[in-house]
């Protein structure tokens, strides 16, 4: 069969699998065995085998279920609290005010839990009432909110780092590392425009009724963080100094987040057993979504599909950032239809190809995919956060579409700068293997 052709058969069987609502992952495996068929391949049960068992049984791999279980234990203590009280009073004189508790209990968040729809959510749940019921802004507070949000995809240990990383060969420590400097960039960016914001829109913005607290008293309102925030610059710290790997470390991270949650009285049976259960059916549910990837990658292989793409894309001339423009509107339309890890998986046996032609790191290349999927996650009007808040807030979708596009445009601002200076993401790794 020719190659138009099975693209075409190829496109229609998979768009049509994942509108009539079948699993992600059985629409890979479905994609991949039609591509073998009709490509004439008699031996499709020993692929099955052999990629599904080479991608899934992978040492690498076991830091994905230990980084979700250390989130679900921490989600299950009462850090979401901690965190609105433990930062609000450092707030008080930077403009913006409790807007900056959104932004960096996201980033906090984010940094133990590695989702970006749970970033939202847990943080959503708590910050919004509190700021609605000292009448700050709306616009502000769900943009805030839906932007900083998608941090929880980019400040490491990232999820759908480890999954990229497994599906490019690229190693998740130095994945994690090169995440580290466009996370703080974002969340510079996020605080500088709001402070900005509220430095021009002054009148809308609550009388400050936060009382002024010593510095001392300061530290002893936030002394609940301050065990949460040594779990992860240890977690991290130790992938950075080389005395662990990722998967190393996110067992150190299980053993302190469940010692946290029993020294703060969080820990019991029901806690526990809902904790593993959670991180059993999230790791389950991506490690499936994995094992078809990489089905689909070896079926690909056989086609010759992504050769074909990549010789085609070589002869159009196309330079390394018009290639970065095509793929950001590429990222960006799947972002309507699909999540961040589906995102990674369905497109890496396709892309990969062609970036590594063009001679773009690797490694840069997966800080920048995540950039582009947080971007899609609050693309108006169907992000998939903006239906997190909407379930949230119960405001109007367009609504809250029109309060996240300025966070919207500063994840695009982010990707020019990261595209424009390289180092942002390469720098740190190259230090750390000094």
């Amino acid at each position: 069969m020719e190659i138009a052709n099975l693209v075409i058969i190829l496109c229609a069987v998979l768009f049509g699998a994942l509108l009539s609502g079948i699993w992600v992952a059985g629409t890979l495996f479905l994609v991949a065995f039609i591509a073998l068929t009709l490509n004439g391949n008699s031996n499709i049960g020993l692929l099955f085998a052999t990629s599904t068992w080479g991608a899934s049984a992978t040492w690498t791999l076991a830091a994905l279920p230990l980084f979700i279980w250390m989130g679900e234990i921490l989600f299950r203590t009462r850090l979401s609290e901690d965190l609105f009280y433990g930062l609000a009073p450092w707030l008080r004189k930077i403009p913006g005010r409790l807007l900056h508790v959104n932004i960096l209990g996201c980033s906090v968040f984010a940094a133990v839990s590695g989702s970006s729809a749970a970033t939202a959510a847990t943080i959503g749940r708590m910050t919004f009432p509190e700021l609605n019921k000292r009448h700050y802004p709306l616009q502000m507070m769900i943009g805030t909110l839906a932007g900083s949000g998608t941090l929880g995809f980019l400040i490491p240990p990232s999820i759908i780092l480890i999954v990229y990383g497994v599906s490019a060969e690229v190693s998740i420590s130095r994945l994690f590392i090169a995440g580290v400097v466009p996370g703080a960039m974002l969340v510079v960016l996020f605080m500088g425009y709001t402070a900005i914001w509220a430095i021009f829109n002054a009148e809308k913005l609550p009388k400050d009724d936060t009382p002024d607290l010593s510095f001392l008293q300061k530290l002893y309102q936030t002394r609940r963080l301050f065990p949460v925030l040594g779990l992860v610059f240890f977690v991290l710290g130790s992938i950075y100094a080389g005395w662990a790997t990722a998967t190393e470390a996110a067992a150190l991270g299980v053993f302190g987040a469940l010692f946290l949650s029993l020294v703060t009285g969080n820990l019991n049976v029901e806690n526990f057993k809902s904790s593993l259960l959670g991180a059993t059916r999230t790791s389950c549910m991506i490690t499936f979504i994995i094992a078809g990837a990489a089905f689909l990658s070896l079926a690909m292989g056989f086609t010759g599909i992504p050769r074909l793409l990549a010789e085609q894309i070589s002869e159009l001339g196309l330079t390394p950032a018009m290639l970065i423009i095509a793929l950001t509107l590429f990222f960006m339309v799947l972002g309507c239809f699909l999540d961040g890890i589906s995102i990674v998986v369905l497109t890496t046996s396709i892309v990969l190809p062609m970036i590594e032609r063009s001679n773009i790191d690797l490694l840069w290349f997966g800080i920048y995919v995540v950039l582009v999927v947080e971007m899609s996650q609050i693309t108006p009007p169907v992000g998939f956060n903006l239906f997190v808040i909407q379930g949230l807030t119960k405001i109007n979708i367009l609504s809250i579409s029109l309060y996240a596009m300025p966070f919207f445009l500063l994840l695009m601002i982010a990707i020019v700068l990261l595209t424009a200076f390289p180092e942002l993401a390469t720098w740190l790794p190259a230090k750390m293997t000094q």
